[in-house]
């Protein structure tokens, strides 16, 4: 069952960065599905396919489909007293990714901080992981009209 797990999960993450969201969403909930036929529904194994529907939904403009999956993987984490420090930082980047789509900046730039913090804690400052928050919450002050901001974090990237 996890081989079945990891290829629909595989199958909805390329077509997400592929810029297929619609397509992606099929696969994304059989990952779902399996994950909590395998795993429970309050497991933490989901929250990656919870995130990877919430990026799919919010690419169709989903917003509020988004909203959903993002508040569940949101509760799992909160309930979740020892969930590890990678699972938290892509709550926070998918958070503030979903809030930058709603044109919500600053609630963006306080999810993408943390998502920082988090990765840099357990990855260092130098890392990928750390680098791509850098990178989203550069776009998100470039946004904003920052440009100095926004270019001294991406020079960080």
């Amino acid at each position: 069952q996890k081989s079945a797990i990891d290829l629909a999960y595989s199958t909805a993450q390329e077509l997400v960065l592929d810029g297929k969201h619609k397509e992606a969403i099929p696969a994304a909930l059989r990952a779902l599905r399996l994950s909590t036929e395998a795993y429970g529904s309050n497991s933490v194994q989901l929250v990656p396919v919870y995130l990877l529907l919430a990026e799919a939904s919010t690419g169709i403009g989903h917003l509020p489909e988004a909203s959903k999956y993002l508040s569940q993987a949101e509760w799992v984490v909160l309930s979740t007293p020892d969930c590890s420090v990678a699972v938290q930082y892509k709550l926070h980047r998918s958070l503030g990714l979903f809030c930058a789509a709603k044109g919500n900046f600053e609630q963006a730039l306080y999810h993408l901080a943390n998502d920082i913090y988090l990765a840099s804690s357990a990855f260092g400052l130098k890392s990928v992981e750390t680098s791509g928050g850098y990178f989203h919450m550069a776009k998100v002050f470039f946004c904003q009209n920052k440009m100095d901001v926004a270019n001294s974090l991406y020079a960080e990237v």
